[in-house]
């Protein structure tokens, strides 16, 4: 199975955000690989692997990833993770946005040919939750979004993938190929299935798993091509332009009530909550 995986980088949502002149203030943000993003690399490698004995199996994990020219160190650290080899298409954040982005995939894709496009859900700075729907329809492809668990059919033209819904979880099969963008369970111990890996088996921890020194020394020769949005037919005009941004207003102070009656009282004449 050949799996392309779509990575963003984004400033550590861990951070406190900075706001100069209406905008994000990213001077000296730290960068990471987009969690769910990084969770859809992990999936890739449970696909191909046997988790018991760490055992790869026939196929291939492409990272593709459109940024600045420092992104490359977000891209390696996928690489050190396991994946084979990337493409980086080199370009500024403000001249994409997901249509953009979306082309360039399309035509990844077309050249990749793979069986399988696995992404987060969204991006964690954005969280527009856009890109793998719009991906699947530009394909014509099948999609399951929000993946909490994937299971690999016996002929290895299907997948079973539970997804997170607001009643619990959906079941939904879906051909090969297919777009699948992945969910925060889906790293869960048995999350994944691929029919190589003993039902048995479980991982352990929660996440992704991080590179070993192995994998970050075997990262820097592995293929990390460089690619401009021309290569893909895209041009850098973003529809979607930011024109500002603003902290929400500060919350008003609380207040401290003497009883239960109070409250109530409180909240249906003041607040209006009843």
């Amino acid at each position: 199975m050949k799996i392309l995986v779509p990575v963003k980088r984004v400033p550590d949502p861990t951070q406190k955000a900075k706001i100069k002149d209406g905008h994000i203030d990213l001077t000296g943000a730290s960068w990471i690989v987009n969690t769910f993003d990084e969770y859809a690399v992990e999936t890739a490698l449970r696909l191909l692997e046997n988790g018991a004995d760490g055992t790869r199996q026939p196929g291939e994990i492409v990272v593709v990833s459109l940024g600045p020219d420092d992104a490359a160190k977000e891209i390696r650290t996928t690489l050190a993770m396991g994946a084979d080899r990337a493409i980086h298409v080199v370009t500024n954040d403000a001249e994409i946005d997901s249509l953009v982005v979306v082309k360039v995939l399309a035509a990844v894709v077309a050249a990749e040919k793979p069986d399988l496009v696995l992404m987060g859900k969204q991006a964690v700075d954005g969280d527009a939750n856009q890109v793998g729907q719009m991906l699947a329809g530009k394909l014509g492809w099948a999609q399951a979004t929000f993946a909490a668990s994937i299971e690999v059919a016996g002929d290895k033209k299907s997948l079973l993938v539970g997804r997170e819904v607001d009643g619990g979880v959906e079941y939904k099969r879906v051909p090969v190929p297919s777009v699948v963008t992945v969910d925060l369970r889906i790293v869960g111990p048995k999350s994944v299935q691929n029919g190589v890996t003993p039902a048995s088996h479980s991982y352990s921890g929660e996440g992704a798993r991080l590179p070993s020194l192995k994998g970050i020394m075997a990262a820097k020769k592995k293929p990390l091509e460089s690619k401009k949005l021309a290569d893909y037919g895209a041009e850098p005009k973003a529809v979607i332009k930011e024109l500002s941004v603003a902290l929400p207003p500060p919350r008003a102070a609380g207040q401290i009530v003497a009883d239960i009656p109070t409250l109530v009282k409180k909240l249906a004449d003041e607040a209006k909550a009843l």
